[in-house]
């Protein structure tokens, strides 16, 4: 019985043993994993991006400007015309016979003038032998202006039953494409019965811009001097973003700065053109505009979501060579995009983390893996952000 008693005391120890073994071999759970980004300096370029809104670079509004009935339309909607043809044909008949009307007058007034002229030369010469008196005189005179007058005013009738005339005959005022007829054959229209059609020249094509008024304001204060402000724009090259994401092939220009503020939206608006072979951007459709602002040399930039701001200062995480973390203030100066430059706190070849800092503390270790920037990291989209 002690043996038995001391068998199982000794097995009920080897197991105690072993239970404290295994525990003891337990291990805590991993370090967490973040995402860091390398501080480098580097050339960094400052790339806008604003909404924009295509327009034709003229547009015209095609008006009848004589009351008339439509005979013919001659154009195919939707179609590109050169500047000149025949768009549409109002009846040419009564302008016709007012013409006509107009040009009969005349003939007639002509020859009361010949009469006149002929009456006061007959008057100067009897009046210089003493015949006639001078009223008479004067009554052969004032005649003879009368008919002059009233040839000029029949030469001035003819001239604009002619115009009238010609106005039924409705031409492109411009190179462009035409859009839908408002009005169609057998229609009586006239100078207030609203646009016949539109067209818009779109070959350039222009690009309506918005900025805000603090990205203008911005702006002016970098170039403050007009000479080199203008020469600035003209140095920038645009790239046009379609509505399905696609990067139009032609390069923009600036073309024109709005001359006011809107006082509703505090903003302002600009025209960039782009060359548009083919008519293949069309008014009414919406893209983006971006361009490259300037460069900036040697700066230290970090994506803002690094950035943690507690009552206006700002930190961040940084990984040590040992895999530790360290949170360190820092100083923060312009936001590009989605980065932000550092001014102060960081030096080159500091890792900082960008995603996974809400799981990291003073001195704790982290598994560091590399992060990935977004192909647009640098782009400032819109107003969003403080510079233009």
């Amino acid at each position: 019985m002690r043996r038995f008693a001391f068998v199982g005391a000794f097995v009920i120890g080897l197991l105690v043993v072993n239970g404290c073994s295994r525990k003891a071999t337990q291990t805590g759970p991993p370090p967490p994993e973040v995402l860091v980004t390398t501080v480098t300096p580097r050339d960094v370029p400052r790339v806008l991006e604003r909404v924009a809104t295509l327009d034709g670079f003229i547009n015209a509004n095609i008006n009848a400007q004589v009351q008339g009935y439509i005979v013919t339309r001659d154009y195919q909607e939707g179609s590109v015309v050169k500047k000149g043809d025949l768009l549409f044909q109002i009846d040419p008949r009564p302008f016709e016979a007012a013409v006509a009307q107009a040009k009969g007058t005349l003939a007639k007034d002509k020859a009361n003038q010949v009469k006149a002229n002929a009456d006061e030369k007959r008057a100067m010469d009897l009046f210089n032998r003493k015949v006639i008196s001078d009223q008479e005189r004067d009554t052969n005179i004032a005649a003879a202006e009368s008919s002059k007058a009233n040839v000029e005013a029949d030469e001035a009738a003819v001239q604009q039953a002619e115009i009238n005339l010609g106005y039924t005959k409705i031409t492109a005022p411009i190179d462009g494409v035409t859009g839908f007829a408002n009005n169609q054959v057998g229609d009586l229209v006239g100078p207030s019965t609203g646009p016949l059609t539109t067209m818009s020249q779109i070959d350039p094509i222009k690009a309506v811009v918005t900025a805000g008024e603090g990205p203008f304001t911005d702006f002016v204060s970098r170039h403050p001097d007009a000479t080199e402000r203008q020469a600035y724009i003209k140095t920038l090259n645009f790239e046009l973003i379609l509505g399905n994401g696609e990067v139009y092939p032609k390069k923009g220009t600036f073309y024109a700065l709005d001359r006011n503020l809107d006082t509703k939206t505090g903003s302002i608006r600009y025209y960039v053109t782009f060359p548009n072979p083919g008519n293949i951007l069309r008014p009414g459709q919406f893209g983006k505009v971006r361009f490259v602002a300037d460069i900036k040399k040697g700066a230290m930039v970090i994506p803002q979501e690094a950035v943690n701001e507690l009552q206006g200062s700002y930190q961040v995480a940084v990984v040590g060579n040992d895999n530790k973390v360290s949170i360190r203030p820092v100083k923060m100066g312009e936001r590009i995009g989605a980065m932000w430059e550092v001014t102060e706190g960081l030096k080159p070849g500091d890792r900082v983390v960008v995603q996974g800092g809400q799981k990291v503390r003073e001195g704790a270790p982290v598994t560091a893996k590399d992060w990935t920037p977004p192909a647009d990291a640098l782009v400032s989209k819109a107003d969003q952000q403080k510079k233009p």
